[in-house]
């Protein structure tokens, strides 16, 4: 059985190539993750993001902008729905800092509903026009709304518009409920190596896969080039070990 996975994914490719319309649209991620996901974020379904912990909430949200950066070179808007209550907890998207991070601000619309069960029939929709390049759902906590059902009919919405739209959705919190998605990430900060004047660096986010439906799951340090719009795996930063007597003069060690 833990060879029919990849004949699977073999087979969907042979099929692309002799019908071009079976084939649903991918995001690739690189950083040598694409292969495990059988060519990249399939747009014919949708992908949960968390944080893997509060603190990392930033970071999660982060990601998903990346991710929707790069579903947007090609064509179309990103939409992006969120609750008033998720809002005030969290803030919303900065234009200037989304422009820095490689995200074209005049690419996303923004869209603030009162209620999550709102904002889940807002990303319904919007997944079943395939209009957009990408659909972005933000939920408070773990989102106790967007459950199987529910998500269930994100799936089915996303393979009526035949593979044109990437679908997200952010939860503040992971959940062990289960998921129509076809993939689940949690998502932390890492450390990120300092600029050539010591300031601060690129972004670098520690994904963690959950669950793949085309394969297995895993775990990489990434960074994320906001000119090229590309990840790449994450080179380890050198720290400071613990010293109790002279911390000034502490050997280097590694991490990430």
């Amino acid at each position: 059985m833990g060879n029919v996975q990849p004949a699977l994914n073999r087979l969907r490719q042979s099929l692309a190539g002799i019908d071009p319309s079976l084939r649903a649209r991918e995001v690739g991620i690189g950083a040598g993750i694409d292969p495990v996901l059988g060519g990249g974020l399939s747009c014919g379904a949708f992908h949960e993001l968390a944080p893997a912990g509060p603190i990392h909430l930033a970071a999660a949200t982060g990601f998903a902008m990346a991710l929707a950066a790069l579903a947007s070179r090609e064509r179309g808007e990103t939409l992006w729905i969120t609750t008033d209550f998720a809002a005030c907890e969290a803030g919303g998207p900065y234009a200037p800092g989304l422009d820095r991070f490689g995200f074209d601000a005049a690419r996303l619309v923004m869209l603030r509903v009162p209620r999550p069960v709102d904002a889940l029939w807002a990303m319904e929709e919007a997944l079943r026009c395939g209009a957009l390049s990408g659909v972005v759902a933000e939920l408070t906590a773990d989102g106790p709304d967007a459950d199987l059902t529910a998500t269930r009919r994100f799936a089915l919405a996303a393979r009526e518009a035949k593979g044109s739209t990437l679908g997200l959705l952010l939860r503040h919190r992971a959940t062990p409920m289960p998921s129509a998605a076809a993939t689940r990430w949690e998502i932390s900060a890492t450390a990120s190596q300092p600029d050539r004047f010591g300031g601060l660096g690129a972004a670098r986010f520690d994904l963690v896969l959950t669950k793949n439906r085309r394969g297995p799951c895993g775990r990489w340090t990434v960074t994320w080039d906001h000119h090229d719009h590309v990840f790449h795996p994450a080179i380890p930063v050198g720290v400071a070990e613990t010293a109790l007597d002279r911390p000034d003069r502490a050997p280097l060690g590694r991490a990430g």
